[in-house]
């Protein structure tokens, strides 16, 4: 899956929240007392309230939510794998 096709499923205005979820992913992942297994949830029920109040009560903006922090989780793993490989090709 191609990243313009992810972007197309996104709603624009929900872009923002997608940075807000990276930025409350990386503050949990330094908090010592949250596991990491939970951070993903975490941050998916942040996107959903967002994407709530950002477009209303509906069934639309609960789907954008889970999109927007799902693809905030896979673009953050995505850019660490990258930097990991990037490493590993340096040895």
């Amino acid at each position: 899956m191609e990243w313009s096709m992810i972007f197309e499923l996104i709603d624009p205005r929900l872009l923002m929240v997608v940075a807000a979820c990276w930025v409350i992913g990386y503050i949990l992942k330094i908090t010592p007392k949250v596991p990491d297994w939970s951070i993903v949830y975490i941050v998916v029920v942040f996107a959903v309230i967002f994407a709530v109040g950002m477009m209303g009560w509906g069934i639309e903006s609960i789907i954008q939510g889970i999109l927007t922090g799902a693809f905030a989780v896979f673009g953050h793993q995505a850019v660490k794998q990258a930097a990991e490989g990037m490493k590993d090709r340096g040895k």
